[in-house]
Formats: C-alpha cells, structure tokens, sequence
C-alpha cells in the first residue's frame, strides 16, 4: 500500500455495524510512500498507523 501526504485512509470497521475510521495522511515516514504513516484522524488524534487490509487509500483528485 502506498499513500501520499493529503491522502485519506478509510479504515472499515471488523464488525458488522462498527465505526468506520477516517484520516488524512500527514506524512509518510516509509519509503517511496510506504506505511508506516502518521495520520491525523476525523477526530482530530494524530498518530502513526500501519495500514492493514481493512484500509482503503483515497487519493485527492486533481
């Protein structure tokens, strides 16, 4: 997985019904835009995250 800085991560939740999360990636410290990212989260946390299967990569258009 790769993402760059402004991309949103989704992140799905592992149970039926669960919260999705959402993030804006606000830098990448992995290699040639690889994980690990530090991501500031709709509810304003930032933290560093290592994306599993359940993310999804949304890049800006434009």
């Amino acid at each position: 997985m790769k993402a760059a800085v402004g991309d949103r991560l989704v992140v799905k939740s592992a149970h039926v019904d669960g919260p999705v999360r959402d993030g804006e990636v606000i830098e990448v410290r992995g290699h040639d835009g690889e994980p690990p990212f530090v991501v500031r989260w709709e509810d304003g946390h930032e933290g560093l995250y290592f994306p599993g299967s359940d993310t999804v990569v949304h890049h800006p258009a434009g």
